[in-house]
C-alpha cells in the first residue's frame, strides 16, 4: 500500500484523474476526513472537497508508474 495526497481542483480534473485510475489492475481509495471512496466512481470523488487535500491510497507495493501519470495532481 502506497499513499500521496492530492487536489483535484476542476471537473476536468476529476475526469482525467479517474481516466488514470481506471487503467490499473489494483484498488484505489481516496479519503478525506471519514470518507472513504473508490478513486475509480466519479460521483463518489464529487461527494468530496475536491480543492482540499485528499489522500490516495493505492492497494499495491509499487505504485510508482501510477503516481507520476498523476503527478500534476498531487500536493507538494
Amino acid at each position: 500500500m502506497q499513499k500521496t495526497s492530492i487536489t483535484l481542483g476542476s471537473v476536468q480534473s476529476v475526469r482525467d484523474f479517474v481516466q488514470q485510475v481506471i487503467l490499473l489492475d489494483y484498488e484505489v481509495d481516496l479519503i478525506q476526513g471519514r470518507y472513504i471512496v473508490d478513486a475509480k466512481s466519479i460521483m463518489g470523488i464529487f461527494a468530496l472537497d475536491t480543492l482540499s487535500p485528499i489522500e490516495v491510497i493505492a492497494h499495491t507495493d509499487d505504485a510508482t508508474d501510477f503516481f507520476k501519470k498523476i503527478d500534476n495532481f498531487i500536493v507538494k
